[in-house]
């Protein structure tokens, strides 16, 4: 029996074999699981029938729960002896309030454990054999997030351009104001960019053009969160069109 406690549990980004062998095992023997709207289906069967499920489902412009509401079924439910999982996507502790959740736990005297989970960034780049960093075009990588508040008073420059490799979470509903944003704080308008959009699962999509053109290839091509925008040269080192094919392949054969 696991000790009652709270886990923040990283679902990472869509692929459940991606999840590391001790994800799998407390998805399977949690007495609650705490979940993202945005965990896939095909992870969520791994909960165990017997386990109580509450939804805590997020969006851009809506929150089922507001964060300090979350922080308190948390506490709430280990306190009487459950073993609680916050199911998140990626990784908890990049862009996914894990943070504050520990110290509500701690707070409250509840033992809490992170236990990391492949980030969008690192799943979208396997995915697509788009390397982060390249001996030749990156050693540097800097992950922002694209809908944080006060996005226009924020200098990112030198975030991104020679030698270095952006990487913005939850900006596909503010890309032009991150080209403008980009631009104006020096980055050239022709640097290569990619979007990465539902990376590792069957119908992931990506796709790349110039960083002038984000905002319209957006709006073109329909794309949805989850999403992320790679922007650097390493986008030049991608292979995304024969990987993503491979990967259609496999989940055809699978189906």
């Amino acid at each position: 029996m696991e000790k009652a406690r709270v886990y923040l549990v990283g679902a990472g980004p869509g692929d459940p074999d991606l999840l590391t062998v001790k994800a799998a095992r407390l998805i399977a023997s949690a007495d609650v699981v705490v979940h993202d709207g945005l965990v896939d289906a095909a992870i969520m069967a791994l909960i165990s029938p017997s386990a109580r499920l509450i939804s805590v489902a997020k969006s851009r412009s809506r929150h089922s729960v507001p964060q300090d509401g979350i922080n308190d079924i948390l506490v709430r439910e280990a306190q009487v002896g459950r073993v609680v999982v916050r199911l998140k996507g990626g990784d908890p502790f990049i862009f996914g309030r894990g943070g504050e959740e520990a110290e509500a736990c701690r707070d409250a005297g509840i033992d809490v454990e992170v236990v990391p989970g492949i980030s969008a960034a690192m799943g979208g780049a396997a995915a697509t054999m788009l390397p982060l960093t390249h001996r030749d075009a990156s050693s540097a990588v800097t992950f922002v997030a694209g809908q944080c508040k006060g996005l226009t008073d924020q200098n990112w420059a030198g975030l991104a351009g020679k030698g270095r490799t952006l990487v913005i979470y939850m900006g596909v509903a503010t890309a032009a104001d991150i080209t403008e944003k980009l631009i104006s704080d020096g980055l050239s308008p022709d640097t290569p960019v990619a979007v990465l959009e539902r990376a590792t699962r069957p119908d992931a999509r990506a796709m790349q053009t110039i960083l002038t053109d984000l905002g319209d290839m957006i709006k073109r091509e329909g794309v949805q969160s989850p999403a992320i925008i790679v922007v650097g040269d390493v986008v030049l080192k991608s292979d995304a069109e024969n990987r993503l094919k491979h990967f259609a392949k496999q989940a055809e054969k699978i189906a």
